[in-house]
């Protein structure tokens, strides 16, 4: 699979790299939200529990505002 941005692939490259500002933004909120101190730079320190839960919040939301947006006939 080739990778246009030129780095290696790691699997954290964004289809649309437009939006990668965004998506943090959504992260530290579903973070928030969660009770888990997500801080900008290293989170090391976060069990593995607490990163799943956040990344699996991301994609339940994500989901369900695409089936919302498929159901409507947008």
């Amino acid at each position: 699979m080739s990778n246009t941005s030129g780095s290696s692939s790691n699997g954290s490259r964004m289809e649309v790299p437009q939006a990668k500002e965004a998506m943090n933004r959504f992260k530290m909120e579903v973070a928030s939200e969660l009770g888990v101190n997500l801080k900008q730079g290293y989170n090391g320190d976060l069990t593995s529990a607490q990163t799943g839960s956040i990344g699996g919040e991301m994609v339940r939301r994500m989901i369900k505002k695409q089936e919302e947006q498929m159901s409507s006939g947008q």
